[in-house]
């Protein structure tokens, strides 16, 4: 991004995962190195997506396209208030639709305003592709990981126990596993979620590699891997789960049905506007 460029952007705080949202438009190209240049620029932001809003006279608020084309429930929460802040939703609806990269479908997120910037908001995640253990190896590890495969994005699920516990203390180890993982499996997105603790509370320390956008990042909280966490849990009893996620950033609570619907709920507010006036 040339440093005389003005972009219209916005950074929000959902649970700690700092993200921002480019109102600007910018051509699907030049997405992962406008937002790299913004991460250097405000080394706090995690992420980086490009919103717009949607035509007048439909359900859709608008789209929300992450730089590296994955999906993340955490800038979806962030681009539906936004989109409800810039009054682009009508009679302020408790859900507001967005399409979001990544997944096939728009996404609905139930907003309730606490102050003039912030939100409760949950998130409807699609159902999981597939849960299943894998056989993994690395560097001499070797070992069977849970894998949740989603639409946008897959994780694995790394207990206490796994031998791949051992990442956690090696975090550049941890990044070349999560990359080498990512690339064996062919997935767009993947992520690594250090899980441990007991039901219904638990503590999470997610780190996630998007090839789309070339980053890893030890993250402050991941929407898509707190739900996740819920549909491995869900399957693996074969009953509905309702837990919270002690993460670095704060706490998300999910529920999740067996093989079904799995709701993600936190909190966004708005941190910082740049660029033009409205």
């Amino acid at each position: 991004m040339d440093e005389r460029e003005t972009l219209r952007c916005s950074i929000w705080d959902p649970t700690g995962n700092i993200t921002a949202l480019v109102e600007s438009a910018v051509a699907v190209d030049r997405q992962p190195s406008v937002a790299a240049a913004l991460m250097r620029r405000h080394p706090e932001v995690e992420q980086v997506g490009f919103v717009r809003p949607a035509a007048p006279g439909g359900d859709l608020a608008g789209e929300l396209r992450m730089a590296g084309g994955e999906f993340c429930g955490n800038a979806s929460m962030c681009a539906a208030a936004l989109f409800r802040l810039r009054g682009k939703t009508e009679d302020a609806p408790e859900t507001v639709w967005v399409r979001v990269s990544g997944v096939s479908q728009p996404v609905p997120v139930r907003l309730r305003q606490e102050g003039a910037e912030s939100f409760r908001a949950a998130v409807r995640m699609g159902a999981p592709l597939s849960v299943a253990a894998r056989a993994f190896g690395f560097e001499g590890l070797a070992g069977s990981l849970p894998l949740v495969e989603m639409e946008g994005i897959s994780h694995l699920l790394v207990e206490p126990g796994s031998p791949f516990r051992a990442l956690l203390r090696d975090r550049e180890a941890a990044g070349r596993a999560v990359r080498a993982w990512c690339a064996g499996l062919g997935a767009a997105c993947l992520g690594l979620l250090f899980l441990e603790g007991d039901a219904p509370a638990y503590r999470l320390t997610p780190l996630v590699h998007v090839p789309g956008s070339g980053t890893v990042f030890w993250e402050s909280a991941c929407a898509s891997g707190s739900a996740a966490v819920g549909m491995a849990l869900a399957a693996r009893t074969g009953s509905p789960v309702c837990l919270e996620l002690c993460e670095p950033g704060g706490t998300l609570r999910v529920e999740s049905e067996p093989g079904g619907e799995t709701w993600l709920c936190g909190r966004t507010r708005l941190l910082a506007r740049y660029g033009a006036a409205d």
